[in-house]
């Protein structure tokens, strides 16, 4: 494992796949069969359980814990203390170890501080979950999810600004970037950069607070 930074108060079990440029830090415990991907960082207290796979440029914060049955792709944020399950019925009698449920974390999503995200389903690309929501269905790209139990409330850029004021084709601009995006039967797609697209490196570090951005 090349210039992979793990602290020496963490436990990493073998065999296990971790990319380069990788940073796991205090308490963490990274289980076998694991592969994750290049300049990933995992805040202290993470637990990531047997035979996750996790993309590149994944971020966790601090409190985190990645059950089995988890896959999160590339670029996915997850918040402080956020919450992911694999049984949808757990019962301490039971032994549903072989029926894990998947839940697919897709390109760039967030899920804020204290989110739960109840297993067996897909959160879509970019993607935003609201801290403290509780996810129980599907989320489409794109989509903005808050309360308890999660719904829509609208759609947010990949720099993670709400999308506003559609004109007549349905076209909305992000604020920061100014990638415009289109709502089209329902599914929005950004028309300046294809979704599996890393942002340009000049568009990858922030200059002004959110506030800043902020419209009627």
């Amino acid at each position: 494992m090349k210039n992979v930074k793990i602290h020496e108060s963490a436990y990493v079990d073998e065999p296990v796949s971790i990319g380069e440029g990788t940073s796991i830090w205090h308490f963490c415990h990274i289980s076998k069969g694991v592969d994750i991907g290049k300049n990933c960082v995992f805040g202290q207290n993470v637990f990531v359980a047997n035979d996750v796979k996790i993309g590149n440029r994944v971020k966790v914060q601090n409190n985190v814990a990645i059950y089995t049955g988890c896959e999160l792709e590339d670029e996915v944020f997850l918040g402080p203390s956020c919450v992911l399950t694999n049984v949808t019925n757990p019962r301490s009698q039971v032994n549903r170890h072989s029926l894990y449920e998947r839940t697919l974390f897709r390109r760039g999503s967030t899920v804020g501080a204290n989110a739960t995200i109840v297993c067996g389903i897909t959160l879509g690309r970019y993607s935003f979950i609201g801290a403290g929501a509780v996810v129980t269905k599907d989320v489409p790209d794109y989509a903005l999810i808050l309360g308890n139990p999660g719904r829509q409330k609208g759609w947010m850029s990949r720099h993670g600004h709400p999308l506003k004021n559609p004109d007549e084709n349905g076209i909305m601009t992000c604020p920061e970037s100014r990638f415009r995006y289109q709502l089209k039967d329902e599914k929005l797609r950004c028309l300046d950069l294809d979704e599996e697209m890393p942002l340009p490196d000049k568009l990858t570090i922030g200059e002004k607070k959110y506030d800043d951005f902020k419209t009627n």
